[in-house]
């Protein structure tokens, strides 16, 4: 019995099992269903909220000018309110993000094993306090305690514009605000930083410490290459809660509608979250349509501040390929 080099038998599968082309068809289907309907879903939720503050806040552009904490006109006051709710963020951003990366940095490569996970976990659970409870502390304990350092500050540093009003007796100061909202945004930057410096590929790591690179070196030329990218987006992320911060804002800060550079003394920036939280109660229309009309400008500005992150990221990640 012979068997023919030219045309092999065809091998057919058992009848009995079972086909995966087609369950792997129907997964992809339903898992690209899933995936759709939750994009689109978050997309009309935004263009609701948009459509909502952009109906109910439009005649709070143009109302009596007593509604609007004395500063005549809307574009006064939300651009004082602006200038509040970015000085406040860039602030806490200072503060926060070069200990974010070292926190990351010695979570993902200098800590051994037995002290990274613990660490990690105590950084996780500060996202998990309640904003009120940071107002609180910082309002209560913090303020207090870090008054003594707005004197030293004014005493030393005076002739800079940051330090140069009296020192608050409360210490509920911009620079109080601004220590708080850092400690809030610390977990955000912390662990995504640590999970991108977590992703850098083992061989750049090794090449460079073969070459006889130093630690330091090997992060700075292998792993911030790599990841800063996802280091923009964190930083960005935790921009974007800096913005929309309310509560521990609103009971730490004493503020008032203005611009000021001061960050000790006690005339400090309002920011257009602890506004809105500390006006909702007025119940008359023009005043609610003033603070709609202020929530609108903040869903734009924290819009448009996402979107350059995201600009900026995808043009590291361009340059970076």
């Amino acid at each position: 019995m012979s068997t023919s080099l030219d045309s092999p038998p065809e091998l057919m599968p058992p009848e009995d099992e079972p086909q995966l082309e087609g369950h792997s068809t129907f997964g992809d289907r339903f898992f690209r269903f899933l995936a759709t309907s939750a994009g689109v879903a978050i997309m009309v939720a935004l263009a609701l909220v948009f459509l909502f503050l952009g109906l109910e806040g439009f005649p709070g552009f143009d109302v009596d000018p007593s509604n609007y904490d004395g500063k005549g006109s809307f574009g006064s006051l939300v651009l004082a309110l602006l200038f509040g709710t970015t000085y406040a963020a860039i602030i806490a951003l200072i503060i926060a993000v070069p200990f974010a990366i070292g926190v990351a940095l010695f979570i993902s490569h200098y800590a051994p094993r037995w002290l990274s996970k613990p660490t990690a976990y105590v950084i996780d659970l500060l996202a998990a306090v309640p904003s009120v409870v940071f107002g609180l502390w910082g309002g209560l304990a913090f303020g207090p305690y870090i008054q003594p350092a707005h004197v030293w500050l004014h005493e030393h540093l005076s002739w800079l514009p940051f330090f140069s009003p009296t020192p608050s007796a409360t210490g509920r100061t911009m620079l109080t605000a601004g220590f708080v909202l850092a400690i809030m945004i610390l977990p955000i930057i912390t662990s995504l930083c640590r999970e991108i410096f977590a992703q850098t590929p083992r061989l750049h790591e090794e090449a460079a410490l073969a070459l006889g690179a130093t630690r330091w070196e090997t992060v700075r030329y292998a792993v911030f290459p790599y990841a800063r990218s996802g280091m923009v987006s964190a930083v960005m992320l935790g921009l974007g809660r800096a913005l929309g911060e309310t509560m521990a804002v609103s009971m730490v800060l004493s503020s008032a509608p203005i611009i000021t550079l001061g960050i000790i003394g006690s005339e400090n920036s309002r920011t257009i979250a602890a506004h809105i939280a500390q006006n909702y109660k007025e119940t008359t229309p023009d005043k609610v349509a003033v603070l709609i009309a202020c929530g609108l400008v903040l869903f734009a500005f924290t819009f448009a501040v996402n979107a350059l992150a995201r600009y900026i990221v995808q043009r590291g990640e361009r340059s970076h390929a």
